[in-house]
């Protein structure tokens, strides 16, 4: 059984993202000694979920933030393909529309959180609001919060409330029965540089690449800044961040995976069990069918 608990950020643990390896593989070696793990972690969680959507007991609502090209698109891709459409739903954030400026930053996401047996998957989310907007706190002012008119208002007393508003809007989902978990994709620069040339040179990936990329590296140092404040003031028992090393994607992968199947298992969920009338009538359908003439 694979789970490495060197990847779960304690609460109230001050950390810098320097103490952390973005090339870490644990034991594995390289793909190959983690494809078949990856396949058995998959198989489990297409079976944990059968589970968790007919017990209707929770919700799960995955967070998963990073760095540009540090692989959040493919690790969807490749760790929830075996999960039921039926039961999973992916949320992707852009920049806020004119309509959601219009209202508190966690309204647009209070609207998509799952519902009782489903998961829900935000791509980037509510934390893009102490982040992107942390590196360049000039957002702020389009949001025509009472009391903040300018720059000198966005300080540390506002960043500190707005912590705290992440992590009361993530306990109440918890405390009401949704599984929150959160996952930093950790990717170091120089790979990101390695993936944004790859992505010039594929003409199939072209797309993919915007000028603002390039713009948005300048700020390295002050994501990494942002990203560490981030997760240190808002991960709790309750809501949990994980950091994942992404220079190499099928250990990213394969961690997230692992993570995400045992979250599942220790719930101990089981299906729903018929009452002795539910059984009495499930018994005389049973008898009408094998009757039929």
């Amino acid at each position: 059984m694979y789970k490495d608990k060197s990847l779960l950020v304690p609460p109230d643990k001050k950390i810098s993202l320097k103490n952390y390896d973005p090339c870490y593989t644990n034991d594995f070696k390289d793909k190959d000694s983690a494809k078949e793990q990856l396949e058995k972690d998959v198989e489990e969680m297409f079976e944990l979920q059968d589970v968790f959507y007919a017990d209707n007991s929770y919700s799960m609502l995955i967070v998963l933030q990073a760095m540009d090209t540090a692989g959040k698109d493919g690790l969807i891709k490749h760790v929830m393909r075996g999960l039921n459409p039926e039961g999973c739903v992916v949320h992707s954030f852009k920049q806020p529309s004119s309509e959601e400026l219009e209202h508190n930053f966690l309204w647009r996401h209070w609207k998509v959180v799952p519902k009782r047996g489903e998961i829900t998957i935000f791509n980037r989310s509510h934390y893009e609001e102490v982040l992107v907007t942390k590196v360049h706190p000039e957002y702020i002012l389009k949001q025509n919060i009472p009391g903040i008119n300018s720059m000198d208002n966005v300080n540390n007393d506002f960043w500190q409330e707005r912590y705290k508003q992440i992590r009361n809007f993530e306990r109440t989902l918890f405390q009401n029965g949704t599984i929150v978990i959160k996952f930093y994709l950790n990717l170091s620069k120089d790979e990101q540089k390695k993936r944004f040339l790859a992505r010039i040179d594929d003409e199939h990936k072209n797309w993919k690449f915007s000028e603002s990329d390039v713009t948005e590296r300048q700020y390295w140092d002050d994501y990494m800044k942002a990203y560490a404040e981030a997760i240190s003031n808002t991960s709790t028992e309750y809501a949990p961040w994980y950091i994942i090393p992404a220079d190499n994607k099928w250990y990213s992968r394969l961690a997230v995976a692992n993570i995400l199947k045992h979250t599942m298992k220790n719930l101990k969920l089981s299906y729903p069990k018929l009452d002795k009338e539910g059984l009495r009538r499930l018994n005389d359908a049973k008898f009408m069918l094998e009757n039929e003439k």
